[in-house]
C-alpha cells in the first residue's frame, strides 16, 4: 500500500520497520528507533544505512568506531550531524530520543564515518507559497555511498513543496528510475502521488507515503502547522542521482518564481557554524 500510517509497521524495538520486502520493491527502506537510555543491537546485512537523530542524541558504535552523535531537539529546531553504517556492520546505538534509519540495498562497502551538521549543505528552494528548506545531508553531491540517498524538506504552515509534482520511474537522459519513500513529522499537511500510482492523504507525525512510481506532489503543509518530511531513494542506476521529470501541465511553475519573493519564514532550522 502506498500510505503507512504511523505505528503499522512497529516491530519491537523498532516503532517504523520498511525494507525493500515489506514495501514490495528492490532498493529503499527506513527505520525509525525511539530510545530512553538503552541500547539496541543490530546488524545492517546488505544495506547501507544513516543513523539521523529526529530529536535526541545517541553514541553509535559500528565494528569497533566509536561516534557520538550531537543531534538536536527536534527536526524543526536545527539541522543534525548523522552517521553512516556499511553493509555487513554490526552496531549499537545508546541514546535516548527518535533516530531514523534511511537504507539502501548496497553493492559496495564504504567506510563508517562521521557528517557534520555545519558541513549539511541547506537549500532554500521555491518561492512564494511554494518556498521550502532542502536539507541535502545525503544528496549525490553532498555525502559519498553507494545508492543511498536522503534528503530533509522543511515546509512552512501553509506553504506547497514537493512541486511542481514530477516523476522518476523511467531511465532517461534526464530521469533516473527511484524508489521513494517520504517519512513526516509536524502536520497535519497532505500528500498527492498520481500517474500509476494513486493516492492523497492526511499525513501527520510518524506517517509515511512509499512513491515506487507515479508523479509526486505537492506535499502539503495546512495553514497553521509546519511539515517535515525525509525523503529515502534508491535506485538500479551506477551513479546516484535524483533526476526527475517534472508533470509537462505543471512545469511552467518553477519559471514563476523569479517574479516572487523568497518566504522569510526560512531557513527554519540552521546549521551550527
Amino acid at each position: 500500500m502506498t500510505f503507512v500510517p504511523a505505528g503499522s509497521t512497529a516491530r519491537s524495538p523498532w516503532a517504523l520497520w520498511i525494507t525493500p520486502e515489506t514495501a514490495g520493491w528492490a532498493y529503499t527502506g527506513l527505520r525509525v528507533l525511539c530510545l530512553s537510555g538503552e541500547s539496541v543491537d543490530f546488524t545492517t546485512g546488505d544495506e547501507e544505512m544513516l543513523v539521523l537523530p529526529l530529536s535526541g542524541s545517541c553514541e553509535v558504535r559500528c565494528d569497533g568506531v566509536r561516534l557520538v552523535l550531537h543531534g538536536r531537539t527536534s527536526v524543526f529546531s536545527e539541522v543534525s550531524d548523522f552517521v553512516y553504517l556499511p553493509v555487513g556492520a554490526t552496531v549499537r546505538i545508546t541514546g535516548s530520543g527518535r533516530f531514523a534509519f534511511p537504507a539502501a540495498r548496497a553493492r559496495r562497502s564504504f567506510p563508517v564515518r562521521y557528517g557534520a551538521a555545519r558541513d549539511v549543505p541547506v537549500e532554500i528552494r521555491g518561492a512564494g507559497q511554494a518556498t521550502r528548506q532542502v536539507n541535502n545531508f545525503c544528496a549525490p553531491d553532498a555525502f559519498d555511498c553507494d545508492r543511498l540517498v536522503a534528503v530533509e524538506v522543511l515546509t512552512p504552515a501553509g506553504n506547497w513543496s514537493s512541486y511542481p509534482p514530477h516523476k522518476h520511474d523511467t531511465a532517461s537522459a534526464c530521469e533516473a528510475v527511484l524508489e521513494e519513500i517520504y517519512y513526516f513529522e509536524g502536520g497535519p499537511g497532505y500528500q498527492r502521488v498520481y500517474g500509476g500510482h494513486e493516492t492523497l492523504t492526511e499525513v501527520a507525525g510518524g506517517d509515511v507515503v512509499l512513491v515506487p512510481r507515479g508523479y509526486h506532489g505537492p506535499s502539503m503543509a495546512a495553514p497553521g502547522y509546519d511539515l517535515y518530511y525525509l525523503n529515502v531513494l534508491a535506485g538500479p542506476a551506477e551513479e546516484r542521482t535524483m533526476a526527475c521529470a517534472d508533470d509537462p501541465r505543471h512545469a511552467w511553475v518553477r519559471s514563476s518564481w523569479a517574479e516572487q519573493a523568497i518566504d522569510p519564514r526560512v531557513p527554519m532550522a540552521k546549521a551550527p557554524r
